[in-house]
């Protein structure tokens, strides 16, 4: 039997524990859309809404210092972390 890819797994391989990502996220003071920067500290395959999925957990560079969760593929590689052995 073939075992398909979970989705996001084709991107999930972009990224490492480590990295610096960005995402945007809609800002009700400023009334438009602002860029966020964090380090992945987590990259785990979760089921929601019945389908197993990549989701990366992000520790945001400023602002709030919580864990976020993120759909892997909704994040952008900023800088690669420089870990020997990978």
């Amino acid at each position: 039997m073939n075992r398909k890819e979970h989705f996001g797994s084709l991107l999930e391989k972009d990224f490492k524990v480590g990295d610096i990502v960005e995402w945007s996220a809609y800002a009700q003071d400023q009334e438009d859309w602002v860029d966020n920067y964090g380090i992945i500290t987590a990259i785990e395959n979760e089921i929601q809404s019945g389908r197993l999925i990549s989701v990366s957990s992000v520790l945001p560079i400023s602002g709030p210092q919580t864990e976020i969760k993120f759909f892997t593929a909704s994040l952008k590689l900023v800088s690669r972390t420089d870990r020997m052995g990978d």
